[in-house]
This record gives C-alpha cells, structure tokens and sequence, in this order.
C-alpha cells in the first residue's frame, strides 16, 4: 500500500519535468525582429551623436 502514493508522486514529478522545445531564454521570430529593429535605431542614433558638427567657438578665435 505505501508503494501507490511513491509511485504517483514519482509520475508526478516526472511529468513536471517534460521536455519542452523552448531553450530557456529563446526568443520568437517576433521577437527577434523586434530586437533587431531596436539594433538598428539605437545605431542610427549613436552615429548621429557622433556626427561632427562645427564649434561656435572655433570662429570666433579667427
């Protein structure tokens, strides 16, 4: 009779413990887009602050 309560809570255990496709910290296909478009406009901002701009200052040295 003990054996049936160990034996269920056996199955129990290993049926919380399927195997699931997902890798732990996978991303969708949308997600990955999503990811790749911030990328991309987080790019395009950092080029913009390092453009060169003329110095004010400069000219007035002259």
């Amino acid at each position: 009779m003990i054996r049936l309560p160990i034996l269920v809570a056996a199955v129990a255990m290993l049926a919380a413990c399927s195997s699931h496709g997902d890798q732990p910290g996978a991303v969708t296909a949308d997600e990955a887009r999503q990811l790749n478009d911030a990328a991309a406009m987080l790019d395009a901002n950092s080029m913009d602050a390092n453009a060169v701009t003329p110095d004010d200052n400069e000219s007035d040295t002259r």
